[in-house]
Formats: C-alpha cells, structure tokens, sequence
C-alpha cells in the first residue's frame, strides 16, 4: 500500500462530478494493490450513494472494491482516541481525522481534493499532483 484515497475521490467518479476524469485517471493507472479505502468512507460512500438511490452504482462500487485487490483499512476501537485527540490537535472533523490516524499509522499518502488535511502533519495529494510526478 501506498495511497489511502479519500471519500472524495471515490464520489468524484461514482457521481461524475467536476474532477471525475482526474480522479479516474489517477485510479486507473496505479495498480489497486497499493491503494486503501478506509471502512468508513467505504461505509459513507454507500450512506450517499443509497440516499440519491444509485442502488446499481453501489453495488458495481462493492464489486470493484471486492474484486480489485484494494485494502480496506479499519481502526479498532481502543485506538479511537487517537482519532479525537486529532480532531482536537488539527481542528478537523471526525472523517478527516479517521482518515488521519490511518495515513499515519500506514505511512500512507492521503489522496484527497480535501485542503483541510493541510492543516494536519501528513502528506496529501490530489491525483493531478501525483500524476505529474510520475
């Protein structure tokens, strides 16, 4: 694993949003084997995608999730805390944080359009910057 990718980057796509072809782009030529997904974007993802109705596209996002080789990451819940102190230390909100202590606990880059991880000490791309850095 090399990149943990944001909620954002994921809805980008599935909803064909502004940034979808960027978003795509980056995701299509990194191999999945280094890319991660956090359980609760994973789980907010399908909260959003149920509410608009895309069933299908819910079920097409599983599938590409479950059969791509893409590591879902989890945080046990004695180590929540640590998500609270950095919802406290960054002045950031819950998702941002869970997103936080997993790019660190992983040595993880964050791929993110989300600037409010500026703020934090770990690294965030967008897929535009990591392209060009190829």
């Amino acid at each position: 694993m090399k990149y943990l990718i944001d909620t954002n980057i994921w809805l980008e796509i599935l909803l064909d949003r502004e940034k979808s072809i960027e978003a795509f782009d980056f995701l299509s030529k990194i191999d999945s084997n280094s890319l991660a997904i956090s359980d609760f974007s994973l789980h907010s993802i399908l909260i959003i995608l149920a509410k608009l109705k895309e069933y299908e596209t819910a079920k097409m996002f599983l599938e590409d999730i479950n059969t791509s080789g893409v590591n879902i990451l989890t945080i046990e819940s004695n180590n929540l805390y640590k998500v609270v102190d950095a919802i406290k230390n960054f002045n950031i909100d819950f998702d941002d944080a869970y997103q936080y202590y997993l790019s660190k606990k992983y040595n993880l880059v964050l791929v993110s359009f989300d600037k409010d991880f500026d703020k934090t000490d770990i690294e965030r791309k967008t897929p535009k910057e990591l392209l060009q850095g190829e």
